[in-house]
């Protein structure tokens, strides 16, 4: 029966898809519809594979992404863009892997801006950052030029030191969150005081002195909220990027974990800033549906990596057991959930296709009718008709990782070669056989690994930012 409505969606998906441009065309300038729907993108920061119920945690209380994953497409096989932040979020923005993109890690050896950091003891340094350039092309910039309104809220993390690359300069209409280049822009973490709208840096009173009053996920959604109501008649593109649940765990209400007598304070903290993610996404999906908004609306939730070493990574598996974790491109750092949920339109199901974060861009593209504002170099597919029931075959191409000089990694099909340490051989897996990274078979397979090796410097492209790393990537 399942497989007899799979058919029939797929045919339906197909038809629809194949009468979409004229649709699209229709509404370029008018409000949204299911065939041209608006876009909200929620990026979580650091949570794990199996953070979620729906991707097999026992522990943390996920009930609105579990209902959006149970009511739409979930993906088991989706990769991050890289296994941090920066990195990972330029792969997004931009639709390219590592081995491109301008960011490839945190931090840079050479070029970009000398900044300080502070770390959550409070302690200072200094060090240099890439950010993302005028010449970045962005998925706000494809979707802007398409006749959507777009819009950032929260971590942008794309901006190095430069003031001017915040995510207004960079494609986006509208802005409200926090930056790299003003340290006190999302200061004291998770309960800010300080926050910006667009270049202005604002004031949260109810936050001033150190009170903790508004928590940066409930700022972060009213904001979210507000610039639907402003932008309800247009199409819209939101990229709700909330903080949670990087570290340092700090949320004061833990009621969901407190009779947890077997929990540590850091492990209930951790899970309930997932918890109260999880209510505030409830709370906008229940304002997109009060606005009649939610079938026109697609709904795309993910992670930007894998859980950090901070976190409860044995009491609650929050990397579903895979190997490695934050800052790795072993699975546990890379491998994230991906759901995707459009009443009406988006079938129910849990697919094992290859994706990963470079697919986003011409994914949007396709749906708003923008692939002429596609920059020309990326490394994703459009895997649209995924989403609708329809086939794409994405297994059968390398998807490519890297930190220069540090770690590599590349997945085909059921085989990943990856090395996480600098200088040390590369490593072969067969996901399939062995999805935890437990067998090394590169002495089984030395062709296969050379293959590998040398597709893998093909995907690597020289940067200025990590001039003497370059070298070490190459050889």
């Amino acid at each position: 029966m399942r497989k007899h409505w799979r058919k029939i969606g797929g045919l339906l998906a197909a038809l629809c898809m194949a009468a979409a441009p004229q649709a699209r065309a229709a509404s370029a300038s008018g409000a949204p519809t299911p065939d041209r729907p608006n876009i909200v993108f929620i990026l979580a920061d650091d949570l794990g594979y199996g953070d979620l119920a729906c991707y097999g945690s026992r522990a943390v209380l996920t009930p609105n992404i579990d209902k959006l994953a149970a009511e739409g497409t979930a993906f088991t096989q989706c990769y991050a863009g890289s296994g941090i932040s920066s990195p990972s979020r330029c792969s997004l923005m931009t639709g390219k892997n590592t081995g491109r993109t301008t960011i490839r890690d945190n931090q840079c050896t050479a070029g970009g801006i000398r900044g300080v950091k502070i770390n959550p003891r409070g302690d200072t340094t200094y060090v240099r950052r890439a950010n993302l350039l005028p010449t970045d092309t962005t998925i706000a910039t494809v979707l802007s030029a398409a006749g959507y309104r777009t819009c950032l809220v929260n971590k942008w993390h794309l901006d190095g030191y430069d003031p001017k690359a915040a995510p207004n300069h960079r494609g986006f209409d509208e802005f409200y969150g926090w930056t790299i280049s003003t340290v006190e822009s999302n200061s004291p973490y998770y309960y800010p005081y300080y926050r910006f709208h667009g270049d202005s840096l604002v004031h949260i009173e109810e936050n001033a002195g150190g009170a903790h009053r508004r928590h940066n996920n409930d700022i972060s959604t009213d904001d979210a909220l507000a610039f639907i109501d402003r932008n309800r008649e247009r199409p819209f593109f939101l990229y709700l990027a909330y903080d949670a649940p990087h570290e340092p765990y700090i949320i004061d209400d833990t009621s969901w974990y407190d009779s947890r007598g077997d929990w540590d304070m850091n492990t209930r903290r951790y899970a309930s800033l997932i918890t109260h993610m999880d209510a505030a996404i409830g709370r906008l999906m229940a304002h997109l549906d009060s606005l009649g908004l939610r079938e026109k609306t697609l709904v795309i939730f993910a992670s930007d990596n894998g859980a950090a070493v901070q976190a409860p990574l044995k009491q609650l598996n929050c990397n579903a057991g895979f190997n490695g974790r934050k800052g790795m491109l072993y699975e546990g750092g890379i491998r994230v959930p991906f759901i995707v949920n459009q009443p009406g339109r988006v079938p129910v199901q849990r697919l094992d296709n290859i994706v990963y974060f470079p697919d986003v861009m011409p994914t949007l593209a396709a749906l708003a009718g923008a692939e002429a504002h596609l920059p020309q170099a990326t490394d994703g597919i459009n895997i649209l008709p995924l989403f609708y029931g329809g086939r794409v075959d994405t297994d059968n191409r390398l998807l490519y990782w890297e930190f220069p000089g540090k770690q590599r990694a590349a997945r085909r099909g059921d085989w990943k070669c990856v090395t996480v340490k600098r200088g040390k051989p590369l490593e072969l897996y067969n996901l399939k056989d062995d999805p935890g990274e437990r067998n090394n078979l590169a002495g089984r397979y030395p062709e296969m690994v050379e293959k590998f090796d040398r597709e893998m410097r093909q995907m690597h492209h020289p940067s200025p930012y990590w001039p003497l790393e370059t070298d070490k990537t190459t050889k």
